[in-house]
């Protein structure tokens, strides 16, 4: 390889680290939400972009900021789910077992955005 193939490719994995850091840390993700459940009941969904802070019932206190989900505050014992590691993609979650609450990532499927399902696009 040339010297100037070597800058080419240098530069085109600087261009690809570039959109993948803007896309992961700048682009909002509005399509992800939090979904509560207390006792196995929905209590509420609420969007990561909005920052907010969510009193779930008597015990438990949520607080969404930056696009992440937290436990800031309950009354359990043990206080267990005010450690855990704040949320911020499908997949993660937070629980409170005593007070049976639990905190979980999700994308938003009602399609609501743009009217376009995912495989389609």
């Amino acid at each position: 390889m040339k010297k100037k193939d070597l800058i080419l490719a240098g530069g085109i994995l600087v261009l690809a680290l570039v959109v993948w850091l803007v896309m992961q840390f700048v682009v909002p993700k509005d399509n992800e939400k939090i979904r509560i459940t207390v006792n196995g009941e929905l209590y509420g969904e609420y969007f990561l972009g909005e920052d907010q802070e969510i009193e779930i019932g008597d015990t438990n206190i949520c607080r969404i900021k930056d696009g992440k989900a937290v436990m800031i505050g309950a009354d359990c014992p043990d206080k267990l789910c005010m450690h855990q590691q704040a949320i911020d993609a499908a997949g993660g979650t937070i629980i409170c077992l005593p007070n049976r609450v639990v905190i979980e990532a999700v994308e938003d499927d009602s399609g609501a955005r743009d009217g376009l399902d995912s495989i389609a696009g």
